[in-house]
This record gives C-alpha cells, structure tokens and sequence, in this order.
C-alpha cells in the first residue's frame, strides 16, 4: 500500500510530512500560496513559495491520481474480475501511466477482432499453441471452424487465435512497464524531411537527417522536431538505437520482441507452433505494443519539454517582472516610427498622462529639427527627467534623436533608456487601454505603455497577458493552458512579494493581490474613486464584498503610504500589529520614531516577544520590516549603453565589446540586445568560464551584460556573442555560415532551435 498523499509529497520535497499536511490545510482552507509564504511560516516551518507551488502542483496530481484509482477499482470490480492481488496492484500504482497499464485489459472498449475470435470459441486454440508449440497450427485449425462466425477456413481460425495472443500480450502491465524501460532508455527520436518540402522547410533543415536519445533531448530541440511535424515538413519517428542503420551494419534481432518471446516462454527450436508463435510476436511488436508506446513516449517527451519550457518562461517573467524601477518620475515615452511617426507620450510621476505628439524624424519627412524642437518643449513644459524608447523599428535612430536633444539642450538634464515594448501593442488595443484612454489613438496609448514599464516595469507590465510579453522559449507549442496557469501564479508571486499602493494601483495590479479578484479589485477602485484616498487599511472593511477572510489574505500586501497609521505602509500584517506595540513600549519609542532605528531594534531579542501565536520567523520579519520600511526586493536601477555607430548587424565587427540587455533565457543560451534591432545569441557554453548546466545561474532577462561579437552572419541576420572576454572570434569573413546561432526572434516564431556548429564549442550540444 502507497504511503498518504502528505509522506509522499513531504519526501519529492525534501521536507518533513507535518510541513506538508500544514500547507494542505492552509490551502484547502482557502489561502493563497504568498499569503503562506509570508504570514504562515510558523505553521509550514519556512515553506517558500517556490516549495509551496510544487507542493500545490503535486497535491492536484496525487488527487486526480486517487480519483482515478477510485474509478477503476469500481470499474474491474462491477465486472467482477476484481481479485485481491489486482487490488493490490492497483492500490500500489504510483502513476497514472502505471495504473492504466493494469487497467487496460478491462477497459470498456469496441468490440475488437481478439473478442470476435472468443465468441467464435475459438480461445482454447490460441491458448493451447502457446502452451504446446508442438502442435501443427493448420492441422488443430480445422477443429474450430465456424463459418456462421466468419471463421469457414483455417486461415481465418489462425488469425483469429493470433489476434487472441496479441490482445494478450499487449495488455500485460508487467511487459508493458519492461518495454516501456526499454524504449525509453534505447530509443532514438528521428526526424527527416518530408519530399518535396526541403525548399518549404528550409527553416528546419538542421533537423532534414537527425536522430538523438529520447531520453536525453532537451526541451528546445524536441520543441523544434515537433513543430516541424504540425507544419508538415518533418517525418518524426521513433526508433530503437540497435534498428539505426549504421556503416551498412545490418541491424540484429529485435531486442524488444525478444522480451516479449521471453515473458511468454515462446522459443525457436523447429516445432511445428513455433515460427506461427514468432510471427505472433512480431506482429504483437509491431501492431499494438510499439505504436502504443511511441505515442506514450512522445506524448511524454512533449509534457517534459512544455514543462521545461513553460519553467524557462515563468522565470524569464519573474526576472522581468521584477526588473529594478526607476521610480517616480515625470517620464516621456516615445514609440518609434518610421513613416507613421515617432508617437509621444509625457506621463507624471504616478503614470498619469499630462500631453502626448506625434514626430516625423524620419523618412519620408525626415523633420529632424521640428522633432528635436518638440522633444525639448515637451520636456521643458512638464519637468521631463526620464526618456523611455521602444526597442521595436527605428529605435537606434530615435535613440540618436534624443541624444542630439541632449547635446543642444544640456540644461533639460534629461537621461535616455532604451526599453523593450513587448506586448505594448497588446495592451495598446485592449479594453482596459481602451477604458482608460478612449479618446486616444491606439498608437500614442503604446508611447504611454512605454513609458510607465520604464517607471515601474511590474505595475505596467501586469496589464498585459503574460503570453504576451514575449520572453518564451517556444510558447506558441505549449498546451496554453499550463501556460497561463503558471504564469498566472508567476504575476501573483511577483506582484505580492512587492506589495503595491493601495490608493495608486490599477485594477489589474489590485487583481493580483493575494485574495482579490478581478470585482474586488475594481470595487477597491471605485470606493477609492468615490470617497477618496484610503487612509488605513481598516478602511478596506468598508469596501463591498471585502470580508474579514478576504481581508486577512490581502492586508499584508497592500500599503497605505502617509496614512494614518505608519504600520500601514508597511508589510507588517495587521494581525501582527499587537507585537509591534509592545515593542513600542518596551523601547519607549513612538513608531514613527522606531522606523529605521537599526540601532535601537537591534538591540532587542526577538524571542521575547514570540507567543503561542506568532513565532520566531514571524517576529524577525516584523523587526526586518521595521528597520526597513516598505523595503522593494527589487535591484537597483541600472541601463546599458549602447555604443555608437553600431546601429545595424552589418556595422558589427567580430571582436567588438559591447554593453547589452538580456531579453530572453532559453535553455541553450541568453538573447542580448545589443541596439542593432537584432539581438545576439551567446550560447550555453560562452557564458562562463565554468561548466553552466542552466543559463539561468548566470544571467536573467533585462540585466546589463558585457559581450564580445564572435560571429556575424549578415545573410541569415545571426549573431553569435560571448560573455567570456578570452574568447577569439572566427578568423574570416562575416557571410552565410551554416550554423550560426538562430536569432530570438526566429526560434520564438519560426524556426527551430540550433543544432549545428558554427562555433566549435558553442553548439556541440546542440548536434548529434
């Protein structure tokens, strides 16, 4: 019998059962994963909300599990074939593959040609030249001929005992699990081209003659052979490794169906059954058990890649969620253009729109002074400090645009920030753009996207579907809905652990917060719009809908910054407020005094103040927060530049060392964006002097790195980087080297990930 759900999870963990069955009924009690991150450290003994994602994800795995056992058990036993020791078989299933194996030759299912053969009478003859191969199969077939049942000759009455035979071969758990094994450790996925589309698929002809260990391909490059089948270009198989037709060696016995020989005692030695047995196996192979498999095994390496895909994405998200703020301050975003023009948008400190222009500094109209003119009046008028430009078309002209401002007008102070406008159109022609800016035209709604992500990328970039925001790994081949699902949880996580402005934040933002929804949120708005600013979080309680188990999931989270209690800008829960009261008196000291005072804070005891209530954990991050009020866990504010003259891939040279931005993680590398409207690939192996498993342990979506150009591939538009200094570049001329890495934007949309090399240490993991 299986261990409880709670043992299980606690050991996949690594943590103690008590944890886990305290998680369990904090979250079947209806609380959020941060709220019990953060105020529920006693009860889980320090679970991070990373474990408790886990733990949440696993818990709804085992349950359908049960479910599922459940089912089945009533199934075989309303059919009366339930005996005890398939029970326990049943009962000691630990996955869900494991307990449809033994399920199988009871599944409810249509009428097949093995149960045609039984009705016919014809099972005793199946059975008989399985257990004495020295039986002449014609000679015992005429004994159950049947022509009312469609069985009038021999032959017929031998495929109907084959088909017997394999129906039972197929359907025993224990082989099934072997082969399985089996496959899974021996199989090759290959892949080649379909004729007649290598000029169609040109984009995957890396993958035209390719084979690689099912068990050891990675997320990207199962990614790229599977699209490559959905759009009809590539054959994808599985194979056996011993079936790969290598210098002409003729591929042995197949080792598989030697396992099914084996597990039904069925041997070569010249008896009259024995090569009908064989072909029976074969078939048996063949037939049902290999195409059962394939599809099992694919369909596993499909969910492993989506897994691993979809993890790659979430923290790609969280790291540009995250991504440090440059705070309040009056901001002008500009969104590039060419022959539409340069839209303007100038926002205050809080994000709110104050003016908004359109420019024409390039072609056709090429008005450089009249923009430059526009700029400085704009910035003037409104007290300008911050200029955000989008990084999409006409970003390093627009960016020249300003820097020309800068220099005829030295006394504006303005400092300039390229920043990625992914998923600004999306939010440009939203409906909640569209509430929020009705009158506006969708264009100049993207320049104000653009400049309120560069003031706070997580409050602007909340407004926008995670999918959206384009730091994927092939998230167009995922299944969509584990997709949104962990991004959701990703935004929550990030959204909580900042906390947000109860009197300034959207009702997006608001949405995330632990315990609220979408009508919460927007009830939150509208109080807030009708009596004004919140001057306490008890105020809240008057908010429709909001009730006390509402509040005490939410309160922590949400600050009421120069209210009318100190407490309340804090991440202090007001649960918790009691102890810091305490403290006040201990120390003699008014809050407003105590915030900050590390002195004075330090030298208390936290354990003096632990009840039965509140614990150690939940005392140290009391004092934590008192010392640092309100503090942001993001990093500090920091830009890249980007160097002059180096606007387009053809002004690279190998050699260069540039500053970047990091936009994308996969799992073969980092993406940087080095202001030539096409970012660099610098692979898994240039990122470090040591060994790096996974890119993230050294780089994250939007920190500024130093790279070194290798190689440039002006036809195919490639970039291949290093962050490693010592690194040489390629020693000729910059043309259409095969193998140069793919650029972000083909493997997010269009093409697969590399696999040959054009740098010999860049991609030989890449390459079979």
């Amino acid at each position: 019998m299986l261990a409880p759900i709670e043992h299980r999870i606690a050991v996949e963990l690594g943590v103690r059962p008590t944890q886990v069955v305290a998680a369990i009924a904090l979250l079947d009690e209806g609380a959020t994963v941060p709220f019990i991150a953060r105020y529920r450290k006693e009860a889980t003994d320090g679970l991070d909300d990373t474990q408790l994602r886990n733990l949440e994800e696993r818990l709804t795995y085992l349950r359908d599990l049960e479910e599922r056992r459940a089912a089945i058990l009533a199934s075989i036993d309303e059919q009366g074939k339930l005996t005890p020791e398939l029970k326990a078989e049943i009962d000691d299933a630990e996955t869900k593959q494991r307990l449809e194996d033994l399920y199988l030759p009871y599944k409810q299912k249509r009428r097949t040609k093995a149960q045609i053969a039984r009705e016919a009478g014809i099972e005793p003859l199946a059975l008989a030249l399985l257990d004495n191969p020295e039986l002449t199969p014609d000679e015992e077939a005429v004994k159950y001929l049947n022509a009312d049942a469609g069985f009038a000759d021999g032959k017929a009455v031998l495929d109907g005992a084959r088909q017997i035979l394999m129906e039972k071969f197929a359907e025993d758990a224990e082989l099934l699990g072997q082969l399985r094994a089996y496959l899974n450790e021996h199989g090759q996925v290959r892949s080649t081209v379909v004729a007649g589309k290598e000029t169609e698929g040109a984009k995957f002809r890396d993958w035209f003659d390719f084979a690689e260990p099912i068990a050891a391909m990675p997320s990207h490059r199962a990614l790229a052979l599977l699209r490559g089948r959905n759009e009809g270009v590539l054959g994808v198989t599985l194979v056996l490794d011993s079936e790969l037709d290598e210098e002409g060696i003729k591929p042995g016995p197949n080792p598989c169906e030697q396992r099914i020989a084996a597990r039904f005692g069925i041997k070569h030695q010249n008896r009259p059954a024995d090569k009908w047995l064989q072909d029976t196996v074969r078939w048996t192979w063949k037939i049902k058990v290999f195409t059962h498999l394939e599809l099992d095994l694919m369909n596993e390496l499909r969910e492993r890649a989506e897994e691993e895909a979809i993890r790659i994405f979430g923290k790609n998200l969280k790291d540009l969620l995250l991504a440090a703020p440059a705070g309040q301050h009056v901001t002008m975003g500009i969104d590039p253009g060419i022959r539409t023009g340069c839209k303007i948008a100038v926002v205050d400190a809080t994000g709110k729109l104050l003016d908004h222009a359109t420019i024409y500094p390039h072609e056709p109209r090429c008005d450089w002074d009249g923009s430059m003119s526009t700029i400085a009046r704009l910035a003037a008028k409104h007290g300008v400090t911050l200029v955000a430009i989008g990084n999409g078309t006409a970003s390093r002209e627009t960016d020249k645009l300003v820097q020309d401002v800068m220099k005829r007008y030295p006394e504006a102070r303005l400092t300039k920030i390229v920043v990625s406008e992914a998923g600004a159109s999306v939010y440009s022609a939203s409906e909640l753009a569209a509430k929020e800016f009705p009158d506006l035209d969708v264009s100049i709604r993207g320049a104000v996207s653009i400049a309120r992500r560069l003031q706070d990328p997580l409050a602007e970039l909340v407004k926008i579907e995670p999918k959206s925001i384009g730091v994927g790994q092939y998230q167009h081949d995922v299944s969509q809905t584990k997709l949104a699902r962990s991004l959701d949880a990703v935004v929550e996580d990030c959204v909580n652990a900042v906390g947000v402005d109860v009197n300034t934040a959207s009702v997006p933002l608001l949405t995330r917060i632990s315990g609220l929804n979408a009508g919460l949120a927007a009830n939150i708005v509208g109080y807030r719009d009708a009596h004004g600013a919140f001057r306490s979080r008890d105020d809240l309680k008057k908010v429709p809908r909001l009730g006390d188990k509402t509040f005490e999931q939410a309160a922590g989270f949400l600050r009421v910054p120069n209210g009318d209690n100190p407490l309340d800008a804090s991440s202090v829960h007001p649960e918790a407020y009691p102890v810091v009261e305490k403290i006040i008196v201990d120390l003699k000291k008014p809050i407003k005094e105590l915030l900050g005072d590390s002195r004075a804070l330090k030298s208390i005891s936290a354990a003096r103040y632990t009840d039965e209530r509140f614990g150690l954990p939940t005392v140290q991050d009391i004092l934590k927060e008192l010392e640092k009020p309100g503090r942001d866990p993001r990093p500090e504010f920091k830009t890249a530049t980007f160097a002059d003259g180096v606007e387009e891939v053809k002004d690279l040279r190998p050699g260069m060392i540039l500053e970047g931005v990091v936009t994308n993680v996969a799992a073969f590398g980092a993406f940087v964006d080095i202001g030539v409207h096409q970012d660099g690939l610098v692979h898994v192996s240039a990122l470090s002097d040591r060994f790096v498993k996974d890119p993230h342990e050294v780089v994250k979506a939007g920190q500024v790195v130093k790279v070194k150009v290798l190689e440039v591939d002006l036809q195919r538009q490639r970039i291949a980087l290093t962050m490693r200094m010592s690194d040489e570049p390629k020693k000729h001329d910059a043309g259409a080297q095969r193998g140069a890495p793919l650029s972000r934007q083909q493997t997010r949309h269009n093409a697969p990930a590399p696999a040959n090399n054009a740098m010999a240490s860049a991609f030989a993991k890449l390459k079979r």
